[in-house]
């Protein structure tokens, strides 16, 4: 009898063991996922690395890392939001689409909250604000502009389905080149002297003088006309977003030291390739 009840208790305490072991596996599986869409080629707000150096993460479904001014931000708010963070490194004309189609829940990529946008997506308060500026060779003709005015003639351009673009027009005068996908490719074709400029954020301008000294930054005395969301920087969300009060509640515990620090590291931080 007595065998008997304690084999009874023994085998009580195995299934006991064999659920509690089950029940955590399932808590591990059930964890939820924050997927963020950028392009990992927009540094200092995005870039694609080798390794995990400087805090970068794993990109899904690739070998390689995004680090950045991006990443470090979605880092905080998959904090907030208390779900892992994944990265899903998306062109930057298919950020949108993605979203919309519930393959990423937010974008975080150095995206503007432009009117034009928000007529299909929802964006969160401001994570950055920047100006416009103008990249261009430190010992080509158009070192010494201080207005748009002096960039009469330039070959300009900016990237594809950008406010940067549009604003070019405001140029008189200028020769305004064919958009391009990305900045690494209008880094490239500065260099080359395909082109005499390309406009861009702050951030993005002094990134690209970093990582590469023949290049230089504008900054304008009189400049571009924009509105202020143009030069902001927000996460882009699905239309009426569960996630949205949440995220803003996570934004504003950032200061604007912080952001200014955080801004300042991802520069230094960059790849020297980016």
């Amino acid at each position: 009898m007595k065998k008997n009840l304690i084999l009874a208790m023994v085998l009580l305490l195995a299934v006991a063991v064999l659920f509690t072991g089950c029940g955590g596996k399932k808590a591990d599986a059930e964890v939820e996922t924050f997927k963020v869409g950028m392009e990992a080629g927009y540094p200092p707000f995005n870039w694609t690395q080798t390794g995990d150096a400087n805090g970068a993460v794993k990109i899904d479904g690739s070998p390689e890392f995004a680090g950045g001014y991006d990443v470090e931000i979605a880092k905080k708010i998959a904090e907030g939001l208390g779900k892992e963070l994944v990265i899903v490194k998306t062109e930057w004309d298919g950020l949108v689409p993605a979203l919309v189609s519930g393959k990423i829940d937010a974008i975080i990529a150095g995206m503007s909250p432009t009117a034009e946008r928000k007529e299909t997506i929802d964006f969160s308060d401001n994570y950055y604000k920047s100006d416009l500026i103008m990249v261009v060779l430190k010992d080509g003709d158009y070192a010494n502009a201080t207005s748009i005015a002096d960039f009469a003639g330039a070959k300009i351009t900016a990237q594809l389905n950008t406010f940067h673009y549009s604003v070019i027009d405001q140029i008189e005068g200028v020769d305004k080149e064919t958009a391009m996908d990305n900045f690494p490719a209008m880094r490239v074709a500065l260099e080359s002297g395909m082109i005499d400029g390309y406009v861009s954020e702050r951030p993005e301008g002094i990134s690209a003088q970093a990582a590469n000294d023949k290049f230089m930054v504008v900054e304008f005395t009189d400049g571009f006309a924009t509105s202020d969301d143009d030069t902001a920087i927000a996460v882009g969300l699905r239309k009426d977003s569960e996630l949205t009060t949440k995220i803003n509640e996570v934004l504003a515990g950032i200061s604007l030291d912080e952001q200014i620090t955080i801004m300042e590291d991802a520069i230094k931080n960059q790849p020297a390739a980016n």
